[in-house]
Order: C-alpha cells, then sequence, then structure tokens
C-alpha cells in the first residue's frame, strides 16, 4: 500500500472535490469485475472516488483497506459511501501524457481593433 504525507493527501482531497463516482461497489461487494474497474480507472486517472453501497462505517474502511492493499494505491479520503484512492499513473503513461501536452504559452492576447480607413 501507498504511503502519502498529510501535505499530499490534502492536496489530493482538493483535486478530488470536483470529481464524481467512477466506480459503484453494489450489495455483493468486492468481486473481480469491480477490482478489474477501480484498476483501469486508477490507470486513466490517477485518483478516483468510489460509491460504496455497504452502510456499515467498519465494512466500508475495511473494503477502502482491501482496494489499497491489492492495487499499491493509497487511501486519500473517506467521507460517508464515498472512498477516495489515488496511484500515480505508470512511467510508460506518465511519458505519454507528457509528450502529448502542449506547453504554455506565456504569449498575452491583445484585442485588435478594426478602424475603418
Amino acid at each position: 500500500m501507498l504511503n502519502l504525507t498529510s501535505t499530499q493527501r490534502r492536496s489530493l482531497r482538493a483535486r478530488a472535490h470536483a470529481l464524481h463516482p467512477v466506480v459503484a461497489i453494489g450489495e455483493k461487494g468486492l468481486s473481480d469485475t469491480v477490482m478489474s474497474e477501480i484498476e483501469s480507472s486508477l490507470d486513466a486517472h490517477e485518483l478516483i472516488k468510489i460509491r460504496a453501497a455497504e452502510s456499515d462505517r467498519h465494512a466500508r474502511e475495511a473494503l477502502l483497506l482491501q482496494i489499497c492493499e491489492s492495487l499499491g494505491a493509497a487511501p486519500v479520503q473517506h467521507i460517508g459511501k464515498i472512498l477516495v484512492i489515488y496511484r500515480p499513473a505508470p512511467a510508460e503513461n506518465a511519458k505519454e501524457t507528457a509528450t502529448k501536452r502542449k506547453p504554455a504559452s506565456n504569449k498575452r492576447r491583445t484585442k485588435r481593433s478594426h478602424q475603418a480607413d
């Protein structure tokens, strides 16, 4: 399981605030299909929210720890039935996204004035 500092967790909680749950764990619990969906979502997004149908808080915490231990992720937050987990993208995915991104331009856009001659 990945360990985070409190500063990292705080930053990830702020990033996760606007996210919607991408995976739902139903009444049947944590199946292989759900685990593979969580893993593919982590590969794609790094930071995800999961909605757990379990009503017992301790059972949800056990689910969170089980997911993080089996996938090498870090628990970020557990509020109500929402679980937030983080796992950094593999190095090859990080290289691909870095090459796809365009460097930010520092040029300011100016309005052109259209004058009639």
